[in-house]
């Protein structure tokens, strides 16, 4: 299988690459604590300033057998190519001068003020990846959902009915990981990850407009995604949240899991992680408990507990809602 560390980098790998002092490295696992996305998902420099272009072969060429003197007619593969585009996330975190001045080590305590600006794009930015629609959002970039929104399109293969059929639905995710398979992107010629340029001593102003000094910091993060082979997601979709309570009812996740992982080609392309709320993934525990065969294991790996199934790393994120519409 391959590792994710060896070409394609997660934002961890480019802090440290990028930053030898450890500041844009702490700011990235700040990231990682809240958003598990990030533990996974490598990042590549796109090939554009505003995006990735990626040329995917959409037909092989033909080949023919043939008898002594007689030939065969040339053949040639067919190609299309596909642009994915960044989003621009930003915000500024302010914070009065006299409060950070108060315990001696400004730019510790301003860090740790800041910790709410950065989960808070955090979560915009994971709910971005999985509902993201830059057709109707043009400053977002497109995610998951608006990707494998149709069972009458062409990659409806990869997604699976859970059978629900309300507005109360949510869904599982199944992500290969790769460089050559769907990827995280960022600008060409910019840094991976949150870029924080230090504004320093300000005048600010309240809600009334009076103004005092403060610090203020400017945080952004150009990022986007690159499906490059759509083969390797899968959406299990409309697995209605109401049932799960009633076992008699509710979706068999163990085994809609189980088809999803033979949707995928080959999981040795990259890193398979499985995605789900928290009430998917209590669901999924409360199952499990019933049936000791079936194939979930929980481990502890550095001080933290990791459940994984059929060692598929499973990992539980709020960016994943429980309104979806109907997968139709």
């Amino acid at each position: 299988m391959a590792v994710k560390g060896l070409t394609a980098l997660t934002l961890a790998d480019w802090g440290k690459r990028v930053d030898p002092n450890g500041k844009v490295d702490k700011i990235i696992e700040l990231l990682g604590q809240t958003n598990p996305i990030l533990q996974d998902m490598p990042f590549v420099e796109g090939n554009l300033p505003t995006g990735h272009r990626t040329t995917i072969r959409s037909g092989l060429p033909s080949a023919t057998w043939r008898l002594l003197n007689y030939g065969v007619q040339p053949s040639k593969s067919t190609t299309v190519q596909v642009t994915d585009s960044v989003g621009m996330l930003e915000t500024y975190a302010e914070v009065d001068k006299s409060l950070a001045d108060l315990n001696g080590n400004t730019a510790e305590f301003r860090l740790s003020e800041d910790r709410a600006f950065i989960e808070a794009m955090n979560q915009q930015m994971a709910q971005t990846l999985f509902y993201g629609d830059s057709s109707v959002n043009p400053q977002q970039f497109m995610g998951l959902s608006s990707r494998y929104s149709s069972l009458s399109a062409g990659n409806a293969q990869n997604i699976i009915d859970a059978g629900g059929t309300g507005t109360d639905n949510t869904s599982i995710w199944l992500v290969v990981w790769g460089e050559n398979t769907v990827h995280g992107i960022f600008p060409k010629g910019q840094k991976a990850g949150i870029q924080m340029e230090d504004k320093g001593q300000v005048t600010l102003e309240d809600a009334n407009g009076g103004k005092y000094e403060g610090y203020r910091t400017h945080y952004k993060w150009d990022n986007g995604l690159s499906l490059r082979d759509w083969r390797y997601v899968v959406r299990i979709a409309n697995i209605d949240v109401s049932n799960l309570s009633e076992p008699s009812s509710a979706a068999n996740i163990a085994k809609l899991m189980v088809k999803a992982l033979h949707r995928i080609p080959n999981r040795g392309m990259g890193r398979p992680v499985f995605y789900m709320n928290r009430t998917v993934g209590q669901a999924l525990d409360l199952q499990s408990l019933e049936k000791t065969s079936l194939a979930i294991s929980v481990k502890e790996t550095e001080g933290e507990w990791w459940t994984s199934f059929r060692g598929v790393p499973i990992r539980e994120t709020d960016a994943l809602l429980e309104t979806e519409a109907r997968v139709v």
